[in-house]
């Protein structure tokens, strides 16, 4: 499968280096995010997953990404204002990052290897793509932008138990 998940480097938008690692034991929901998609409300729902299982082992992380629409236009500062603002929005987010295309950061060409779209694809097609990765680091299930975050808690409880 190449590069180990936990390895790879990432930056938040506070500009601290961090890794999958970082969170070794949980379980991560992996999100591409954007401040001005229709999709956007769904941080509202990340959050209140975030919320609701943050102390049994669920960590959520947001990729701000304007591949979509040009939906992420605004700097670090304003990504992170505009969701703490209008979402409350707490947990981890990383400076903005590309998904698809020669320049996708590494975690997301993983994550794509790992579990692929529809028919195999491993393009991510629009903006709140997640992917939740079990405990072990290993497993990844992938859910489409339409499915709402309050859709995956059963899936979540089966990898906290």
């Amino acid at each position: 499968m190449g590069e180990s998940l936990l390895d790879i480097p990432c930056t938040t938008l506070k500009g601290e280096r961090k890794t999958l690692a970082d969170f070794a034991g949980k379980a991560v929901l992996v999100v591409n995010t954007a401040s001005k998609c229709g999709f956007t409300p769904q941080y509202q729902g990340l959050e209140a997953l975030w919320q609701r299982y943050k102390d049994r082992g669920l960590v959520v992380l947001g990729f701000p990404c304007n591949q979509f629409g040009k939906q992420e236009p605004g700097d670090e500062g304003a990504i992170s204002q505009f969701c703490e603002l209008n979402y409350g929005v707490s947990f981890p987010l990383f400076k903005k990052v590309e998904v698809n295309g020669a320049d996708a950061h590494p975690l997301f060409v993983q994550l794509k290897r790992r579990a692929p779209g529809v028919l195999g694809s491993q393009g991510i097609k629009w903006n709140f793509t997640k992917f939740l990765i079990g405990r072990d680091g290993q497993q990844v299930e992938r859910f489409a932008p339409t499915t709402k975050p309050e859709a995956l808690a059963g899936a979540i409880e089966a990898l906290l138990k």
